[in-house]
Protein backbone atom coordinates (compact mmCIF):
# COMPACT_ATOMS: atom_id res chain seq x y z
CA UNK A 1 0.00 0.00 0.00
CA UNK A 2 1.25 3.31 -0.62
CA UNK A 3 1.24 6.21 1.74
CA UNK A 4 0.23 9.59 0.41
CA UNK A 5 3.52 10.92 1.29
CA UNK A 6 4.96 9.11 -1.26
CA UNK A 7 2.56 9.98 -4.06
CA UNK A 8 4.21 13.38 -6.40
CA UNK A 9 1.78 16.36 -5.91
CA UNK A 10 0.20 17.39 -9.61
CA UNK A 11 1.67 21.05 -8.70
CA UNK A 12 4.75 20.26 -8.46
CA UNK A 13 4.91 17.82 -11.45
CA UNK A 14 6.63 18.19 -14.66
CA UNK A 15 4.04 17.47 -17.12
CA UNK A 16 1.58 19.09 -15.25
CA UNK A 17 3.87 22.39 -15.24
CA UNK A 18 4.77 22.58 -18.40
CA UNK A 19 1.30 21.93 -19.98
CA UNK A 20 0.37 25.00 -17.45
CA UNK A 21 3.18 26.73 -18.85
CA UNK A 22 2.08 26.02 -22.67
CA UNK A 23 -1.44 27.21 -22.01
CA UNK A 24 -0.14 30.79 -19.98
CA UNK A 25 1.83 31.18 -23.11
CA UNK A 26 -0.38 30.04 -25.90
CA UNK A 27 -3.86 31.21 -24.31
CA UNK A 28 -3.48 35.03 -25.62
CA UNK A 29 -1.81 33.41 -28.87
CA UNK A 30 -4.31 31.90 -29.64
CA UNK A 31 -6.97 34.70 -30.15
CA UNK A 32 -4.78 36.19 -32.24
CA UNK A 33 -4.60 33.31 -34.47
CA UNK A 34 -8.23 33.12 -34.35
CA UNK A 35 -8.28 36.24 -35.51
CA UNK A 36 -6.04 35.22 -38.33
CA UNK A 37 -7.35 32.43 -39.11
CA UNK A 38 -5.00 29.65 -38.77
CA UNK A 39 -4.39 27.17 -36.35
CA UNK A 40 -1.35 26.70 -34.14
CA UNK A 41 0.31 24.15 -36.11
CA UNK A 42 -0.32 26.14 -39.16
CA UNK A 43 1.07 29.32 -37.44
CA UNK A 44 4.02 26.76 -36.42
CA UNK A 45 4.47 26.10 -39.92
CA UNK A 46 4.43 29.86 -41.41
CA UNK A 47 7.05 30.89 -38.98
CA UNK A 48 9.38 28.07 -40.15
CA UNK A 49 9.30 28.49 -43.92
CA UNK A 50 9.28 32.22 -43.70
CA UNK A 51 12.17 31.82 -41.24
CA UNK A 52 14.17 29.72 -42.60
CA UNK A 53 12.73 29.88 -46.48
CA UNK A 54 11.34 26.78 -49.10
CA UNK A 55 12.16 23.00 -46.96
CA UNK A 56 10.59 20.11 -47.87
CA UNK A 57 8.09 18.32 -45.60
CA UNK A 58 10.09 15.91 -43.18
CA UNK A 59 12.77 19.36 -42.66
CA UNK A 60 9.31 21.50 -41.85
CA UNK A 61 7.95 18.49 -39.10
CA UNK A 62 11.26 18.67 -37.32
CA UNK A 63 11.44 22.31 -37.22
CA UNK A 64 7.93 22.88 -36.74
CA UNK A 65 7.68 19.94 -33.76
CA UNK A 66 5.49 18.47 -35.86
CA UNK A 67 4.55 14.24 -36.36
CA UNK A 68 5.03 13.98 -41.08
CA UNK A 69 0.89 12.56 -41.05
CA UNK A 70 -0.21 15.78 -39.21
CA UNK A 71 1.92 17.89 -41.55
CA UNK A 72 0.38 16.46 -44.47
CA UNK A 73 -2.96 17.38 -43.53
CA UNK A 74 -1.83 21.24 -42.38
CA UNK A 75 -0.13 21.55 -45.71
CA UNK A 76 -2.63 21.20 -47.49
CA UNK A 77 -5.27 23.62 -45.42
CA UNK A 78 -2.77 25.89 -45.60
CA UNK A 79 -2.43 25.34 -50.04
CA UNK A 80 -6.36 25.68 -49.78
CA UNK A 81 -5.86 29.07 -47.97
CA UNK A 82 -3.03 29.91 -50.95
CA UNK A 83 -0.88 30.49 -48.05
CA UNK A 84 2.14 28.18 -49.18
CA UNK A 85 2.98 26.93 -52.69
CA UNK A 86 4.45 23.25 -53.50
CA UNK A 87 7.11 22.26 -56.43
CA UNK A 88 8.82 19.21 -56.69
CA UNK A 89 12.91 19.54 -56.17
CA UNK A 90 14.57 20.46 -59.35
CA UNK A 91 17.49 18.39 -58.16
CA UNK A 92 15.44 15.42 -56.81
CA UNK A 93 12.03 14.79 -58.29
CA UNK A 94 10.52 12.84 -55.64
CA UNK A 95 10.89 15.33 -53.30
CA UNK A 96 8.51 18.41 -52.53
CA UNK A 97 9.54 21.58 -51.71
CA UNK A 98 7.28 23.94 -49.41
CA UNK A 99 7.57 27.56 -49.62
CA UNK A 100 5.09 30.76 -47.87
CA UNK A 101 3.09 32.11 -50.34
CA UNK A 102 3.23 36.17 -50.76
CA UNK A 103 -0.67 35.88 -48.65
CA UNK A 104 1.19 33.60 -46.68
CA UNK A 105 4.20 36.45 -45.64
CA UNK A 106 1.46 38.95 -45.87
CA UNK A 107 -1.10 37.17 -42.86
CA UNK A 108 2.61 36.94 -41.07
CA UNK A 109 3.30 40.49 -41.44
CA UNK A 110 -0.05 41.47 -40.22
CA UNK A 111 0.11 39.51 -36.83
CA UNK A 112 4.02 39.87 -35.91
CA UNK A 113 3.54 42.54 -33.84
CA UNK A 114 0.17 41.13 -31.65
CA UNK A 115 2.75 37.81 -31.59
CA UNK A 116 5.72 39.88 -30.45
CA UNK A 117 3.78 42.10 -28.27
CA UNK A 118 2.21 38.89 -26.41
CA UNK A 119 5.75 37.50 -25.88
CA UNK A 120 7.30 40.60 -24.31
CA UNK A 121 4.54 41.08 -22.13
CA UNK A 122 5.54 37.72 -21.06
CA UNK A 123 8.97 38.17 -20.91
CA UNK A 124 8.71 41.52 -18.79
CA UNK A 125 6.43 39.37 -16.42
CA UNK A 126 8.82 36.93 -16.09
CA UNK A 127 11.72 39.80 -16.29
CA UNK A 128 14.72 39.19 -18.59
CA UNK A 129 16.62 37.19 -16.08
CA UNK A 130 14.24 34.88 -15.31
CA UNK A 131 12.79 34.72 -18.93
CA UNK A 132 16.67 33.49 -20.23
CA UNK A 133 16.77 31.06 -17.42
CA UNK A 134 13.50 29.37 -18.43
CA UNK A 135 14.31 29.32 -21.83
CA UNK A 136 17.64 28.19 -21.14
CA UNK A 137 16.32 25.25 -19.10
CA UNK A 138 13.38 24.09 -21.30
CA UNK A 139 16.19 23.79 -24.30
CA UNK A 140 18.08 21.95 -21.62
CA UNK A 141 15.47 19.58 -21.15
CA UNK A 142 15.00 18.99 -24.37
CA UNK A 143 18.68 17.89 -25.10
CA UNK A 144 18.38 15.46 -22.46
CA UNK A 145 18.58 11.61 -23.83
CA UNK A 146 16.00 10.03 -22.65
Amino acid sequence: MTSRSHKLSTSRSLPIALLRAREAVMGPVRGMLADAGVTEQQWRVLRVLDEDGALDPTTIAERAVLLLPSLTRILQKLEEKELVTRARDESDRRRQIIEVSPAGRALIAANMETSRGILRDLRNQLGDERHEMLIDLLNDLTELET
